[in-house]
């Protein structure tokens, strides 16, 4: 038996570096400083802007305007994405974007980045850590290329990061403690580079880094089961709405993931308040049909393979919930028929219908989930 080998000569030793020393910052010297010493609130105020400003520039800027074109922004939205998405230390807009469109393409097989059939922490962030592919071109972003701030970003983002992420909250809590406090300056200088700096690239990055690992490993798949990503409530509100990540695969060119009126999606309310600043425009969006499409096609391929289990443990079955299921499986079977009709031609469908449909399919999903199987009797 062959044994357990790290392949040394293919580790990325910069990023590795960097991950494992700012996690580790993170959770010791950051805990250290916190206990003893002093924190003025402006430090904690620089880590409430730097958070969402850092975040949301990778959900808002990185992902769904630069790498699905899901809007188009104007300059300042554009500028203000790439600077403060610099400072989450993810890369550059153009290299981010072109693994991310990898990620789309061949998801869950061997020519995608951050394939989660690799392993868990390969998805979370091995990826990042080893060299075990060759050398990345980015022929898939021929069109960011083109874009200047995008490719002044791609030239200078260590520095920006450098500057912007670590550097200018050190800098700016130093500047406080000296105007405005009779703390020492090194004191607030070290307080805002460990707290809007070093702490705040370690929550994002590791929220980045969940929705390529456990949003494909736990959660719902309410839209499709052909690939591993999946719905969780749980991680869209540690990403700003990023985890509804069953839905993005399945539309990944709508500006919205929570899809849903009830769904936790900053990032989506934040793009349709700069469509109506005049910031945004061009906002692309699934229509409601396409998308009840999806959610009925997996409702009626679960129903029926919950009424083949069924069937297979007990066939001569005739209880009351067998034949309901079989019964709502007809149903479902009619009326994605035709949906899908009506999607095919073009034709609008009236909201009203949309929602009964909507209704019954979710009634069923309610159903299936509720039938427990019992081991035939002899």
């Amino acid at each position: 038996m062959s044994k357990f080998r790290i392949p040394f000569e293919k580790v990325n030793w910069i990023t590795s570096s960097f991950l494992i020393g700012t996690f580790l910052i993170a959770v010791t010297v950051v805990p250290w400083y916190i206990i003893n010493f002093e924190q003025s609130w402006f430090q904690w105020l620089m880590f409430a802007f730097m958070v969402p400003a850092t975040a949301m520039s990778i959900t808002l800027g990185y992902h769904r305007l630069f790498s699905h074109l899901s809007f188009k922004a104007k300059w300042p939205v554009k500028l203000f994405t790439l600077v403060f998405g610099a400072c989450a230390f993810e890369n550059s807009c153009l290299d981010w974007s072109s693994d991310h469109r990898k990620h789309h393409k061949h998801v869950d097989h061997d020519e995608d980045p951050y394939d989660i059939s690799k392993g868990f922490f390969w998805a979370h962030m091995g990826w990042l850590m080893f060299k075990l592919r060759p050398d990345k071109t980015n022929d898939n972003v021929n069109d960011l290329i083109k874009d200047r701030l995008v490719m002044w970003q791609h030239k200078y983002v260590q520095w920006i990061a450098l500057l912007v992420g670590l550097v200018g909250p050190a800098i700016l809590a130093g500047a406080y403690n000296h105007f405005f406090t009779v703390l020492p300056v090194w004191q607030g200088a070290l307080g805002g580079f460990l707290l809007a700096g070093v702490l705040r690239v370690v929550v994002v990055q590791h929220s980045t880094f969940f929705i390529n690992s456990l949003c494909h490993t736990i959660g719902h798949r309410p839209y499709s089961t052909k690939h591993s990503a999946r719905d969780s409530i749980i991680m869209a509100f540690a990403t700003f709405g990023e985890g509804y990540h069953n839905y993005h695969h399945e539309f990944q060119h709508d500006y919205r993931n929570g899809v849903k009126p009830w769904q936790w999606d900053p990032t989506k309310w934040t793009i349709w308040t700069l469509s109506k600043l005049g910031l945004a425009s061009n906002l692309r969006r699934v229509p409601d049909s396409k998308i009840l499409l999806a959610e009925m096609g997996e409702a009626r391929l679960r129903a029926e393979e919950k009424l083949a289990a069924l069937n297979a443990a007990h066939p001569t079955m005739t209880e009351r919930a067998h034949v309901m299921l079989n019964e709502l499986c007809e149903d479902l079977a009619k009326n994605y028929a035709e949906l899908e009709k009506l999607v095919t031609q073009r034709v609008e469908v009236s909201k009203q219908t949309l929602v009964g449909w909507q209704q019954e399919t979710r009634d069923l999903m309610k159903f299936v989930r509720s039938i427990r199987l019992m081991p035939a009797t002899a």
